[in-house]
């Protein structure tokens, strides 16, 4: 397919979106999935045949909605109405309500369940309307295994735009100018990156997609996948096209069956339409991508260490430099870049540098996904601007705390994170205001939590995930995490004294300062969090307490 033929394509495809009177999208997201919404979509179909409405009303899997507690959802168009916690016996109702000529007639089961009267157009509910939808922007709406609904949605328009307009210099100074940091945790600029690999030349390089999501309670990049996986691929697609590479890979986690099967989808779809393999839309351009499915080893999101298994190797870091961009896979230049900066590169193109970095704070350009679990009302993946303040995302986003619980601390970073306590709860999430308190952005991950959390007993949680998962290559990692964890566990059980807990915290510096990768000089994170934050969780624990 050459450009010609893509436009011609994308035009058909709008067309036939167009000509359905109704759209309904059944959120089949791992999430709703494992709670039914799979036979939803079934019993929906039916009824949509049942009475003979196929030509009009077009039935669609689609990927997460967002209010992930609230599933399985449906959401109709036009007016927008998502419902919440639908089954077999609410079908009817809501169908003959939405279907049928005038307003619809009933307000039942419509999200959200805390509003006197719920919106009807779910875009209105603080849950949807205080977000900024960019990587997620068509994750619930277009169907994932579907190439020409994404079409429809501006896909692939970016990488036209790419092939056709712009050198690979023009698209790194565009994504410099975006500001874009890389959202896998570490937050180094993006344009700065694919700017080091493009100068080394080599025969071959390499773009690899770290979809090796590993945190506790973190479920965005597996949603994204699911949700767009063609979003995720062209952005890969500019990349290379950028820096030079001819072959890319996804590691996936084994844990991802649906994102993996979406995505392999995805780049068969891909292929067989000319926007993946030799010649992409008709120019010199060539790449292609492969799937590597991750064993599970939390390690594997460190650079060098996703490089090994890749290879075949054990995946255990190795020291830096020389960093990937030099010799990466298999000795040669390679850029590694997480699923939410991939799925961020498409709009950065299409719209600008300039009108991303408008968006977020000075020096955190754009918004962020964030896995919003925990004590909360409405636990789901949103998207916010940087600097949204963590008040917003509890209180108006989350609509607040689970039955009558009092905030108590936000966990974001996952293990390599840290605790917000309620003193902080205006602190903008970006980068630095994070760092400031002993927190990480991390790949997204936020908990909630109320004050029957025990800080003590989350730190131990915490260590020892960290201590399971230590690839065991260096000592102060191996060692300094199981003492961490031992001795935590220590004073959990009221069995420590003060002095136990100022060796525990002179050995959390150590692990933090001397380990090899980021799992070891992370590790401490939650442990030096909360005892800034929550000493008196710990103190009251001693057996020597005065």
């Amino acid at each position: 397919m050459n450009r010609t033929e893509l436009i011609e394509r994308t035009a058909k495809a709008i067309a036939a979106h167009d000509a359905c009177k109704h759209r309904i999208g059944v959120c089949c997201g791992a999430g709703c999935m494992s709670i039914g919404s799979e036979k939803i979509l079934q019993d929906i179909r039916t009824v949509v045949k049942d009475r003979g409405l196929e030509e009009a009303v077009q039935v669609v899997p689609t990927g997460c909605m967002g209010p992930c507690n609230q599933g399985p959802l449906v959401k109709f168009h036009p007016g927008g109405t998502i419902y919440r916690k639908i089954d077999g016996s609410q079908l009817k109702e809501v169908m003959d309500a939405e279907l049928a000529e005038g307003p619809p007639q009933t307000d039942r089961w419509i999200f959200s369940d805390v509003r006197e009267k719920p919106f009807r157009n779910s875009e209105e509910d603080p849950f949807f309307r205080k977000q900024h939808k960019i990587v997620l922007k068509d994750c619930g709406e277009l169907n994932p295994e579907d190439l020409d609904d994404y079409l429809v949605h501006e896909g692939y328009q970016a990488l036209m735009k790419v092939l056709s307009r712009l050198s690979p210099e023009d698209v790194i100074a565009e994504m410099k100018h975006s500001r874009l940091r890389g959202r896998g945790g570490a937050g180094y600029p993006t344009g700065f990156k694919w700017e080091t690999v493009y100068r080394y030349v080599n025969d071959h390089k390499y773009v690899i997609c770290n979809g090796d999501e590993g945190d506790p309670g973190a479920f965005m990049d597996r949603s994204v996948l699911e949700g767009n996986p063609h979003r995720v691929l062209e952005g890969m697609c500019i990349a290379a096209y950028a820096i030079g590479a001819d072959k890319g890979y996804a590691y996936i986690r084994g844990e991802y069956p649906l994102a993996i099967r979406r995505f392999e989808n995805a780049l068969k779809q891909a292929r067989k339409a000319g926007l993946l393999g030799q010649n992409i839309l008709g120019t010199a351009f060539s790449f292609d991508v492969e799937v590597r499915i991750g064993a599970g080893a939390f390690v594997c999101g460190e650079e060098t260490a996703l490089i090994a298994s890749i290879e075949g190797k054990r995946g255990t870091p190795r020291p830096r430099p020389p960093y990937p961009a030099e010799s990466g896979l298999w000795g040669k230049p390679t850029l590694i870049n997480n699923v939410e900066t991939f799925a961020s590169v498409a709009p950065i193109i299409l719209n600008g540098g300039e009108w991303y970095s408008g968006i977020g704070t000075p020096k955190s350009a754009g918004t962020k996904v964030f896995a919003l679990a925990g004590k909360i009302r409405y636990a789901g993946l949103i998207e916010v601007p940087m600097g949204t303040t963590l008040r917003e995302i509890v209180f108006d986003i989350g609509g607040g705390m689970q039955g009558e619980g009092v905030f108590k601390a936000a966990q974001t970073g996952g293990p390599s994170g840290g605790c917000i306590p309620a003193t902080h709860l205006d602190v903008p999430m970006d980068y630095e205001a994070l760092t400031s308190l002993g927190s990480i952005m991390g790949s997204g991950g936020l908990i909630i939590m109320d004050e029957e959390s025990d800080m003590a007993d989350v730190a131990r949680f915490f260590m020892e995930f960290c201590m399971d998962e230590s690839c065991g290559k260096c000592v102060p990692c191996r060692v300094g995490t199981r003492m961490m964890h031992d001795m935590l566990q220590k004073l959990v059980d009221r069995k420590g004294t003060r002095l136990d807990l100022e060796r525990l915290e002179e050995l959390a510096v150590y692990v933090r300062d001397t380990s090899l990768c980021g799992l070891g000089t992370s590790a401490p994170n939650p442990f030096l969090s909360t005892l800034r934050h929550f000493r008196g969780d710990y103190e009251s624990k001693l057996q020597d307490n005065p």
